[in-house]
């Protein structure tokens, strides 16, 4: 983390990363996989670029902290304790956007592409809601990075009022995690390519999620899930 970060927020980042912690901590949370072996906590040495709904960012920050994984975080100040959060839950963060203003981003996530798993909220820092952007693919096409979408969903989360209607999950509710298959983006794209690549890949996304948020509701049991369990390890400190 940054030492021009004010102390403040690192304090917020910590206090909330706690807090999340025992939040997150009361749910029950199952995942099926197409491929397991994709999961960044088993480890995996090949990086990908993993990308799932904004506002479903509290599932990934809880369950799958210290995987080798840097998030991509706008700089807009809203950000701020997020990105503070995210440190303390065990990622590392890149700060700026694929395509509003990101050239620094986008070096900065080819240097770290190169060694870690990189993970993107394709429709934010400010949507439109569950609208691929074409920046995830034109990185995944210049890294040479496999794109891995994952669905992400709660049993009847609380919603903010915000522009992706943010997800909170109840305490002691269901979430769950359709992890689907590995998509490889071809390198040095045209435009007319980038967006048929990106209408594909929003739609999995889609899917994947509404899978999801259906089988958080229903509660059903299903072929190939696993009861999932947060890794073990400690918040990072300051």
């Amino acid at each position: 983390m940054s030492n021009s970060v004010p102390w403040t927020t690192r304090l917020a980042g910590l206090a909330g990363a706690k807090g999340l912690a025992a939040w997150m901590g009361t749910l029950e949370y199952r995942s099926l996989a197409y491929d397991r072996g994709l999961d960044p906590y088993l480890g995996s040495t090949q990086p990908r670029i993993y990308v799932f709904w904004h506002e479903n960012i509290l599932i990934p920050l809880y369950m799958r902290p210290h995987c080798n994984l840097a998030m991509l975080l706008s700089r807009h100040k809203d950000a701020e304790i997020l990105a503070c959060v995210a440190h303390h839950m065990g990622f590392s963060c890149v700060r700026g956007s694929t395509n509003r203003g990101g050239a620094t981003a986008l070096l900065e996530m080819r240097r770290r592409g190169r060694h870690m798993h990189l993970t993107i909220t394709p429709d934010g820092p400010r949507g439109p809601r569950r609208k691929l952007s074409t920046g995830a693919i034109f990185l995944a096409s210049k890294l040479g990075l496999p794109i891995v979408p994952i669905g992400l969903g709660c049993d009847r989360p609380w919603r903010a009022n915000s522009w992706d209607k943010f997800a909170v999950p109840r305490p002691f509710s269901r979430a769950r995690s359709v992890m689907g298959p590995e998509i490889t983006i071809p390198a040095d794209l045209e435009r007319e390519e980038l967006e048929v690549h990106r209408l594909s890949v929003e739609q999995l996304l889609t899917d994947l999620t509404d899978e999801a948020e259906a089988w958080a509701v229903s509660g059903a049991h299903r072929q190939g899930e696993i009861c999932e369990r947060r890794r073990s390890r400690e918040l990072v400190q300051p």
